[in-house]
């Protein structure tokens, strides 16, 4: 199927297909490891695996495990509060950690801005 925009650049589904695995090992590792964000990744990987193979979009969609993360956040797009604690937290200790070492200012400064930016995105997602 040929997209409307000849100018839009797509993925390769390979490279999407081997995101989305990558995506689901790390989601599956952050439901493992604390202050790790688990639920980002799997959603990711369904993104992935949307483009690339319908077949593991739904094995991860239906997965008893991994699936309500995802199917939670499409439904509702909602993210629960100690979820938002956990992820702001983690993101306040990340730049607090980043202070500590020689980065330059500019790297500072975008990183402050794009934690911020992150942070009230996250926060102003809808509790479940």
């Amino acid at each position: 199927m040929a997209n409307a925009d000849p100018s839009r650049r797509r993925w390769p589904r390979p490279l999407l297909f081997a995101l989305g695995w990558v995506f689901t090992a790390l989601g599956v590792a952050g439901l493992i490891l604390p202050l790790m964000p688990g639920t980002v990744f799997l959603i990711l990987a369904a993104w992935c695996f949307s483009r690339s193979s319908p077949r593991f979009e739904a094995w991860l969609v239906g997965h008893p495990t991994l699936g309500p993360h995802v199917r939670r956040w499409r439904e509702t797009g909602a993210i629960a509060r100690r979820a938002k604690i956990l992820a702001c937290g983690s993101m306040a200790l990340s730049f607090v950690l980043l202070t500590l070492t020689p980065a330059p200012p500019i790297a500072l400064i975008v990183t402050a801005i794009c934690l911020i930016g992150a942070g009230i995105y996250v926060a102003s997602r809808p509790e479940r």
